[in-house]
């Protein structure tokens, strides 16, 4: 698999995309499945954004997406609540689920002083902001799955995360051969209506 991270500018204002396909141009069955979970959490979470939405809460909602499918392929088991309590889901989608854009592909104002503090949760600590949704913002969408061997196998750096209760590791890593990842990153725009 092929993951292109894009940024552009377009008349000074910044854009940023991520798409991913199979380097042969077909997809193994693999592939298509984790290609299309991480389609599935983006759609998701775009039906769900308007103003008022907070955006941890859309982290969250990518995450139970991610996992309700994962648990399907029998890469991950338990009960998702206690998977979303316990933040497995760090382990397949290590990143926050979008930045704000404006004149920067990475637009600052994300934690100011009059907005929701920086959680200290692993994959939530890695969101770029956590306030509420409001018209006009313009922000990207980019749930993301991974089978990454350091997180999984190796476990470089404690996260805390009882990774044998949750994880078939041995199934993850049978994926990992042919998908290393999968990132799915749209650009938006709250309107009034969503």
């Amino acid at each position: 698999m092929c993951l292109m991270d894009m940024g552009q500018a377009f008349l000074g204002y910044g854009a940023d995309i991520t798409c991913c396909y199979p380097t042969n141009g077909v997809f193994t069955e693999k592939q298509k499945l984790i290609y299309n979970l991480v389609l599935k959490a983006n759609r998701t979470v775009m039906a769900q954004l308007k103003p008022g939405v907070k955006w941890p809460d859309m982290h969250i909602l990518a995450e139970k997406v991610l996992l309700e499918g994962l648990i399907e392929l029998g890469i991950v088991k338990g009960d998702i609540d206690d998977m979303l309590d316990n933040r497995v889901c760090f382990v397949f989608f290590p990143h926050g689920l979008g930045h704000l854009l404006g004149l920067d592909a990475h637009e600052v104002g994300s934690y100011l002083p009059h907005h929701p503090p920086r959680s200290d949760k692993w994959g939530l600590k890695n969101l770029r902001f956590a306030r509420e949704l409001e018209e006009g913002l313009v922000l990207t969408v980019e749930p993301g799955c991974y089978f990454i061997k350091s997180l999984l196998v190796t476990r470089d750096v404690d996260i805390g995360i009882d990774v044998d209760k949750y994880v078939n590791v041995d199934k993850a890593m049978e994926y990992a051969q042919e998908v290393a990842g999968v990132r799915i990153e749209d650009n938006v725009v709250i309107t009034s209506d969503g």
